[in-house]
């Protein structure tokens, strides 16, 4: 599902505007990933799951076309973990 299918369903099913609509969603967006920015970011929607920001490690990897071994740098990314009702739905 594309952005712009998410926001007519969203639409449809709220009976909104898809204008309205995708400025929900983009509200979404942008709460989620400010509250993802602060120290211990962390977003907990219940039923649904959860997005976490985890930090990687630096750590030694390798070019796969040549073989030759690179260093890859310490990260932060996000993490999702599916809720229960969103694990026993799929």
């Amino acid at each position: 599902m594309t952005k712009a299918e998410l926001i007519e369903k969203m639409a449809t099913d709220a009976g909104i505007t898809k204008a309205a609509a995708g400025t929900a969603l983009d509200s979404f967006i942008t709460s989620v990933t400010k509250a993802l920015k602060k120290k211990d970011g962390k977003v907990t929607l219940v039923g649904f799951g959860t997005f976490s920001k985890v930090r990687r490690k630096a750590r030694k990897g390798r070019n796969p076309q040549t073989g030759e071994a690179i260093k890859i740098k310490a990260k932060n990314v996000v993490k999702f973990k599916a809720g229960k009702k969103l694990q026993e739905s799929v």
